[in-house]
């Protein structure tokens, strides 16, 4: 089980660090490959990514280094609530062709959340 779980905080990790990297650094590049960008101010894309970056080193570190183990269930709660509230914001944009990746994030956190409680 524990393989599992490391496996899947993995894939997360990688995949929010991939967000939070184009929502932070690469701020241009999203803008032309989510519409939604365009539509929010820059500081909150901006603090969104900040957020996703920080959860994805939440996910991996507290186990990889043994050090305050709980923050790693923390942080994929977190984690499953900014990918529900960007669901809910697709949602309501009508960009149901987004929803699949809010999904997976979701699920994928709160497997994580669960197996490291």
């Amino acid at each position: 089980m524990n393989v599992t779980l490391w496996i899947i905080q993995i894939i997360l990790a990688v995949g929010f660090v991939f967000s939070g990297w184009m929502k932070t650094i690469r701020i241009e590049s999203s803008k032309k490959t989510w519409a939604w960008v365009n539509d929010v101010p820059k500081s909150l894309v901006v603090l969104i990514g900040i957020a996703e970056l920080l959860g994805a080193l939440g996910l991996v570190l507290p186990w990889a280094l043994n050090i305050a183990l709980v923050l790693t269930p923390i942080a994929a709660i977190s984690l499953a609530g900014v990918a529900l509230l960007g669901m809910l914001f697709h949602i309501w944009r009508k960009e149901y062709r987004e929803l699949g990746v809010n999904i997976f994030f979701i699920v994928l956190a709160l497997i994580i959340a669960y197996g490291r409680l």
